[in-house]
């Protein structure tokens, strides 16, 4: 690399190199199903996974080390994947704290009216009525009894499904 053309100083190339061995290591914090599951690259994955096996220090700093160079080599796409996966993570993406509130929203309505559920068919045609209605209805009872509140949990997530897959929820509905 010829730093003059890209009128980049060595300084600031090796300060970008940090920061991405830096974005490299957080993800050592997450398991590798998580990783894999966000559609992460296998071989950063596969990375990670050996830096949370090594107990040496000596072999810790060069596997980051070789981390930050998986990361280097990563291309653009890559990179933001990765740097969008931790912006969730850490609850700064606006886009997906939006989804979630909309879903709270959608969930505490549901529970407080009846009348709620004919808004929400309606909203999401192909949503199953019968699946909402009974975890609707066992919510309120765990609420009644103070018990854990599983089936708003479950209610939250069919709510996401219904509103991630618009048109495939009546086949994911019948799968479960």
């Amino acid at each position: 690399m010829d730093f003059n053309e890209d009128k980049i100083s060595k300084t600031q190339v090796k300060k970008n190199m940090n920061a991405l061995q830096d974005i490299g290591m957080r993800l050592t914090e997450f398991a590798n199903d998580t990783l894999l599951k966000a559609g992460l690259p296998e071989h950063i994955v596969k990375a990670a996974a050996d830096y949370r096996k090594i107990t040496s220090n000596g072999a810790l700093k060069r596997q980051a080390q070789y981390i930050g160079r998986l990361m280097r080599e990563a291309s653009d796409d890559e990179v933001a994947q990765i740097k969008n996966y931790l912006s969730i993570v850490d609850g700064n993406n606006a886009a997906h704290n939006a989804q979630m509130k909309r879903i709270e929203q959608w969930r505490d309505k549901l529970l407080a009216e009846d009348n709620n559920l004919t808004l929400y068919l309606n909203t999401y045609p192909n949503a199953d009525a019968n699946v909402l209605r009974t975890l609707i209805r066992n919510a309120r009872r765990e609420v009644e009894a103070n018990k854990p509140p599983k089936s708003a949990r479950a209610l939250f997530q069919q709510i996401k499904a219904d509103m991630q897959n618009p048109t495939e929820s009546e086949d994911t509905n019948a799968i479960s």
